[in-house]
C-alpha cells in the first residue's frame, strides 16, 4: 500500500510545479487542450516515468515534471550562436534547474535523499548507467518528440534529422519503440524514421 501522506505531498509539490512554469509565455497544443509549454512538457515526462519504470519513485516523477522549471528566464538567446554556445546554455541550465527544484522539495519537506536523487536526475548524473537517470532521460525526449518535434523541425530545418539522431542515441531500445508508436504527424514521421536509420 501507498503512504498517503507522501501521496499527499507529492500532489501538493507538483501542483507547485506546475504553478512556477504557469506563466510560460510559450503556448502548446496537444490532444485539443492548450498551455504553456514547459508545464505540458513536464507533466507528459512524468506520465512517461510510470510508464517506462513501474517501481518510480516520487523524486523521479517530480525531476521529470520539473526538469525545465521556468526554462523561459535563461534563454538560448543569451548564449552564442553555434554548437558551443548551446553546449554551454545547457550545462547552466540543467545546474540551474537542479538548484530550483532542489529549493522546491526542501521548501515542500522532502528529505535529502529525495532531493539528492531529483538534482541527480536533473543533470543527467550517470546517463547510460543508472537506470533511473536514463528512464528520466527517456522520458523527457519521448515529452520532447510528443510537443515539439514540428516547431523544433521548421527552427532547425536540414539539421532536424541530425539532432533527432543524437536525441535517439541517448535513448533506451524501449524508449525508441515506444517513439516509433508516438501519434506524430506526417512530417514528424518522415523525419523520426530517417533519424532512425543506421548512418553508413
Amino acid at each position: 500500500m501507498g503512504d498517503p501522506a507522501a501521496d499527499e505531498r507529492e500532489a501538493r509539490t507538483a501542483a507547485a510545479i506546475d504553478a512556477a512554469n504557469d506563466d510560460d509565455p510559450d503556448r502548446v497544443t496537444v490532444s485539443g487542450q492548450e498551455g504553456p509549454l514547459q508545464q505540458t512538457l513536464g507533466r507528459i515526462a512524468s506520465e512517461w516515468v510510470d510508464r517506462l519504470d513501474q517501481e518510480a519513485v516520487p523524486a523521479q516523477r517530480l525531476a521529470a515534471r520539473a526538469h525545465h522549471l521556468r526554462r523561459w528566464e535563461r534563454p538560448r538567446s543569451d548564449y552564442p550562436e553555434g554548437r558551443a554556445g548551446y553546449l554551454r546554455w545547457r550545462t547552466a541550465a540543467k545546474a540551474r534547474h537542479a538548484d530550483d527544484v532542489a529549493s522546491l522539495l526542501g521548501d515542500h519537506g522532502w528529505d535529502d535523499d529525495t532531493i539528492a536523487l531529483a538534482r541527480r536526475l536533473i543533470r543527467k548524473e550517470g546517463l547510460g548507467r543508472v537506470p533511473a537517470v536514463q528512464t528520466h532521460e527517456d522520458a523527457v525526449c519521448l515529452a520532447f518528440l510528443t510537443v515539439q518535434l514540428d516547431e523544433a523541425a521548421e527552427l532547425m530545418g536540414d539539421k532536424t534529422v541530425g539532432v533527432l539522431r543524437r536525441t535517439a542515441d541517448k535513448m533506451s531500445p524501449e524508449a525508441l519503440a515506444h517513439a516509433a508508436a508516438l501519434p506524430l504527424s506526417a512530417t514528424g514521421r518522415s523525419l523520426l524514421e530517417a533519424a532512425l536509420v543506421p548512418e553508413e
